[in-house]
């Protein structure tokens, strides 16, 4: 049979090595590398898995080269000495076990004037946006140490067994901040010129392979398109990158951002694969080998850019994360079973920013490989699960994946919950992929699905045990006037846009509130289906590639027309429980589209002349057409409430258990750990 994936599949000769594939798991930070022995035997288990899943390389998260590189509580995230390498054998010798044919490197990253370090350098020692410390600038002795801290890590990787390093030059990163004038106000060779500017980044890669020898993969990752007014110019790019080629790089992996920047790159209201045809553009500059990145998602879209010539080698980190087994599903055709990364951030990069482990919204083993175990169950059970959203389907696969026989009821006509709603609004399609997967796992493991079923205490007695997921309502306010046939609540707005007026307050600034009125805002094609709409809508230009990929473009937005307000009781501001990695990215786009925010208002009434409130002491009137609710949830869980007075073997989870926000990743994984114990 013809594989329907030639590109993907078609080993790459490095000249000393080989990849056999052209699927990279990309570099993530996990949080296990912060605790010692116990986290490296974790992290172990984490890259074993997806060894074992079939990909051709593994990058690791960013391991510092020297103790002002990171926070000094966390030692065992850093290679600078030789007591450190023990730990990094637990993962190259767990992966080599898994797959010998699968070669892991390690990104070596020195974060500079973002490291969490009190001893935190920079080029001119001007302090990062994100980061409250004010780093000290670097004497010229500081950079002649750093680079032999540079070497010396990719050495100690060598001899922890790693196949390769990554030094990673991008994304506001020390090397990064030497080569824009805006963080490098230096004067000496490491300043001033760009020949100078870029002179770091060009000795670091020479003294590395120096120290490694040649048949030692060493890749660098470029800042391609920083996506800041006073990012690098294309010229640059191209002339750094045939630097660092000449320097003895094996392989240049393109970045397209820096955590300052103002433009979202890797949030599921990006197009897939919206970036990559800039690596296709550098590669025609060069002779090594590309990576390119950026939501890559599906094995279709890994196949269409190795295709069209625009990278060698693909990286898919959060698709890893979703699905350890993504290679092994694609090249046996089981295409339609992979768990898809739906870019959400949630339970990812939300929670390395927050200090969290990382972990994945549609796949909680992530991480979590040694703490949640699916054996065969014993014995086998009949389980009923009643409803059909997150939390049930969730529970539902899991334990069915065990040996359980599972039926499913749910009262509506499909499965997903929440999900319908959520995969409406524009910039969330990628939610379809979730219910395309669990529909799929419903068939693969004989589910008893029952749609337009609603079950009750009677109909659920022949069963072993009982799961409620009955998941949430939306909660009704005590408004004067709230009975009003102005008044929406989000899902009629959701589900019926159309019967929404041109004027509209909606009450609520939480996270549905900000996607109803992301949608109905909205007008054309979401810019998360159309790489031009993106780039228009976020002022990117593609084909000419200003300074950092934006300078000088405006961005343009369409929008419906429609006159929105955003309220919320709250006096904080209009967002800021939203994601850590994407909130601002939601606040950015309503507020290009003419969204008025107001916090701190109270709702008196809704008449005929709209709704009443008042703010600031200062009473008026919104003269609205439409009320659309979007003040939280309750939980709806009267079923449970009945079986658990007549059965102790009923369990409630989701939003029937806990109705605070709409929280897929709370219920997805409280439903695999249900199913993990039953």
């Amino acid at each position: 049979m013809t594989q329907p994936y030639p590109n993907i599949f078609n080993p790459l000769d490095l000249g000393f090595t080989r990849l056999k594939n052209r699927i990279m798991m990309g570099s993530m930070h996990t949080g296990h590398e912060d605790f010692g022995d116990e986290g490296y035997q974790k992290l172990a288990a984490y890259f074993a898995e997806r060894a074992s899943g079939g990909v051709g390389m593994i990058m690791t998260g960013g391991i510092s080269p020297n103790p002002e590189s990171n926070n000094p509580a966390y030692d065992s995230a850093m290679l600078y000495r030789e007591d450190n390498v023990p730990l990094h054998r637990k993962v190259t010798e767990a992966v080599k076990a898994a797959a010998s044919d699968c070669k892991i490197c390690m990104q070596i990253l020195h974060p500079g004037a973002i490291a969490a370090n009190p001893d935190a350098v920079s080029p001119s020692g001007i302090r990062s946006r994100i980061n409250p410390i004010k780093p000290r600038a670097m004497t010229e002795e500081d950079i002649e140490r750093t680079i032999s801290d540079f070497a010396n890590c990719a050495k100690l990787a060598q001899q922890a067994g790693y196949d390769g390093v990554e030094i990673i030059g991008s994304a506001g990163y020390l090397i990064s901040t030497f080569l824009l004038e805006k963080t490098n106000k230096r004067s000496d060779q490491w300043g001033g010129s760009y020949e100078n500017r870029m002179r770091l980044a060009i000795e670091v890669i020479k003294r590395v392979r120096e120290a490694v020898g040649e048949e030692f993969i060493l890749v660098y990752r470029i800042a391609a398109m920083e996506l800041m007014e006073d990012g690098s110019s294309w010229d640059e790019v191209v002339t750094l990158a045939k630097e660092i080629e000449q320097a003895g790089a094996t392989i240049i992996s393109t970045h397209f951002t820096w955590h300052e920047a103002r433009v979202p790159t890797i949030a599921t209201r990006v197009p897939r694969a919206a970036f990559a045809s800039v690596t296709g553009r550098l590669r025609k500059e060069l002779s090594i080998p590309l990576i390119t990145s950026n939501r890559v998602n599906t094995p279709a879209t890994a196949e269409d850019v190795l295709k069209k010539g625009w990278a060698d080698i693909v990286s898919m980190g959060r698709s890893h994360l979703a699905d350890p087994e993504f290679v092994n599903k694609t090249r046996s055709g089981r295409e339609d079973e992979i768990n898809t990364c739906i870019g959400c951030n949630q339970a990812c990069l939300d929670h390395t920013f927050e200090g969290k482990l990382a972990t994945c919204l549609v796949n909680p083993r992530a991480s979590n490989e040694t703490e949640i175990n699916l054996p065969p169950a014993n014995p086998i059970k009949n389980i009923a699960v009643v409803g059909a959203g997150p939390a049930g389907l969730s529970f539902a696969i899991t334990a069915a994946e065990r040996g359980h026989k599972v039926t499913l009821f749910e009262s509506s006509g499909e499965i997903g919950g929440h999900f319908n709603l959520a995969k409406i609004i524009p910039g969330k399609e990628e939610f379809h992929e979730t219910i395309r997967y669990y529909n799929r796992q419903i068939e693969l493991h004989n589910i008893d699905l029952r749609l337009n079923t609603r079950a009750n205490a009677q109909d659920l007695e022949a069963w072993d045990e009982v799961v409620i997921a009955t998941g949430i309502k939306p909660r009704t306010p005590q408004i004067d006037g709230i009975d009003h046939p102005m008044v929406f609540n989000y899902r009629e707005a959701i589900l019926h846009p159309e019967r929404i007026g041109k004027r509209v307050a909606i009450i609520g600034a939480g996270g549905i509130g900000f996607d109803v009125a992301e949608l109905l805002a909205h007008a054309g094609v979401s810019a998360s289906l159309d790489v031009e709409v993106f780039a228009r809508e976020w002022g990117i230009d593609f084909n000419n590639h200003p300074r950092g990929g934006i300078q000088g473009v405006v961005p343009r937005v369409e929008t419906s027309g429609r006159e929105i307000y955003l309220l919320q009781r709250k006096d904080t501001s209009p967002g800021r429980g939203l994601g850590t990695t994407t909130g601002w990215a939601h606040k950015i786009s309503l507020q290009r589209k003419d969204v008025t925010m107001m916090a701190g208002v109270q709702y008196t009434r809704i008449d005929d002349q709209g709704l009443h409130i008042l703010s600031q002491d200062q009473a008026s009137v919104l003269e609205v057409d439409s009320v659309v609710i979007c003040a939280g949830q309750e939980s709806d869980n009267a079923l449970y409430n009945v079986l658990n007075e007549q059965r102790d073997d009923v369990h409630l989870i989701g939003g029937a258990e806990l109705a605070v926000e709409i929280d897929a990743k709370r219920a997805i994984d409280q439903g695999v750990r249900l199913a993990a114990s039953v």
